[in-house]
């Protein structure tokens, strides 16, 4: 490192500190956020050696990410995306890939998911042409359950894909063994539960696919970004290949002949010794990343254990704060597992002589921030009224989250002071006089 380079970055973590002290905590002033990055002096230091450096692209320092990420989460392979929702779509579009052959999923297939979850979990079905099969949640844990999945599995049913509800893991041992059984594809939307433990392992690795996302609401960020994970090398290749534009070339970029066979191969029909670089096995996209946004994820990467300390240490003292709130359904942990918790969530139960909507307004207009329960039953919303899907079971309890359901925040930035704050309120509202 050149003297005026170590002498620039002294200076911005000096201004680190100089704009990022915090004012006082002033309830009803200063907002208590549902979620948001937590920054320090070397994220800071980070992007902006990135930046000195030029580093515009994916470089060096997306592939030490990937390396550093996949060791820390025990999974062989990771490829960095530019946001969670991308990786999504990757991980299930590689499931369609004619290298698979006969195992690939084509239009038609069907594949489970949870109808209360995210759009982009189930987005990328939908848009590979296959047949989302929605199955209902419990209550409290928010995830659907084995017996569920097992009972939704059809003569087409081809792949399981279901996201770790707030953090919270669905039962992933036991799915995975029910996808063995059946010969199906298991992916883990893993996007609100990077650190998230079941059965004492790390969820994320018990399926043929995880996804990450590095948005700033979530465990880790890099602003926007987000991560494939398979212990697949086949798998991986797949990915690589629909990210990086549909080439079948592997060279990292600004390698041209790694394979020692640029010109030497003959693939589909073309002659023999077209450029590999410019030689396309698949229908891809270009959804990399960059290497300022791996800069500030090599950063935020250090503090992983430490973050999940501090959402744990939250979500138990909102627990222990709301426990015995009249007309709250309070959450719990899922069987066998210690969650890296996302957000804490509440429902307002029918017999509660409020509803949701007076509950939520009151908290916002105290600068408590909300957020429902992301789509609620999504086959309740305009874009998929009109699609293809097939329910298997009631949805009561989807449809319940959709009235009732909402949460607030635990992520690391929160205070013991506003995590009191946000307590008392909530205690304030639901104990308060009312009149029929």
């Amino acid at each position: 490192m050149t003297e005026a380079k170590t002498l620039l970055l002294e200076q911005v973590r000096k201004y680190h500190h100089e704009a990022a002290s915090r004012s006082a905590f002033v309830p009803g002033t200063t907002p208590v956020l549902p979620s948001g990055a937590v920054l320090d002096e070397d994220d800071r230091a980070g992007l902006v050696e990135a930046a000195l450096d030029m580093k515009i692209a994916a470089g060096a320092r997306c592939l030490r990410f990937e390396r550093e990420f996949a060791r820390t989460l025990g999974i062989r392979k990771a490829h960095l995306t530019n946001s969670g929702s991308s990786a999504n779509l990757l991980a299930l579009a590689a499931l369609t890939s004619r290298q698979l052959g006969d195992e690939r999923l084509v239009p038609g297939d069907e594949v489970i998911t949870v109808a209360a979850g995210f759009p982009t979990t189930i987005n990328p079905i939908f848009q590979n042409g296959l047949v989302p099969v929605f199955v209902d949640v419990d209550l409290g844990t928010y995830n659907t359950t084995a017996e569920r999945v097992e009972a939704a599995i059809g003569p087409r049913t081809r792949a399981v894909m279901i996201a770790h509800a707030l953090g919270n893991p669905f039962p992933a041992q036991d799915i995975a063994r029910i996808c063995a059984d059946h010969d199906l594809f298991l992916i883990e939307d893993n996007c609100d539960a990077v650190g998230s433990l079941h059965k004492g392992a790390l969820t994320g690795t018990f399926g043929d696919f995880a996804t990450v996302s590095f948005y700033p609401a979530h465990h880790l960020t890099m602003g926007e970004g987000g991560c494939v994970l398979t212990p697949n090398l086949a798998f991986a290749r797949i990915v690589e290949s629909l990210r990086d534009w549909g080439r079948d070339c592997w060279c990292e970029p600004g390698e041209d002949n790694r394979c020692q066979k640029r010109f030497g191969y003959q693939l589909g029909e073309l002659p023999h010794g077209y450029d590999h670089k410019y030689t396309f096995s698949h229908v891809g996209y270009n959804l990399k990343a960059t290497d300022l946004q791996a800069a500030l994820g090599l950063t935020q990467l250090r503090k992983l254990p430490e973050f999940g300390a501090a959402r744990r240490r939250n979500w138990r003292r909102l627990r222990e704060g709301l426990d015995g709130v009249p007309g709250l359904l309070m959450p719990s942990a899922a069987p066998d597992s210690d969650p890296s918790w996302f957000g804490f969530v509440l429902t307002v139960l029918p017999e509660a002589p409020y509803e949701r909507a007076e509950l939520v307004s009151f908290l916002e207009s105290r600068r408590i921030g909300t957020r429902l329960l992301f789509a609620g039953n999504i086959t309740r919303h305009p874009a998929y009224l009109d699609l293809r899907y097939r329910v298997a079971g009631p949805l009561t309890n989807s449809d319940i989250i959709t009235e009732r359901t909402f949460w607030v925040g635990v992520y690391p930035g929160l205070t013991d002071e506003m995590l009191n704050y946000v307590i008392a309120s909530i205690r304030e509202f639901a104990t308060r006089p009312r009149h029929r």
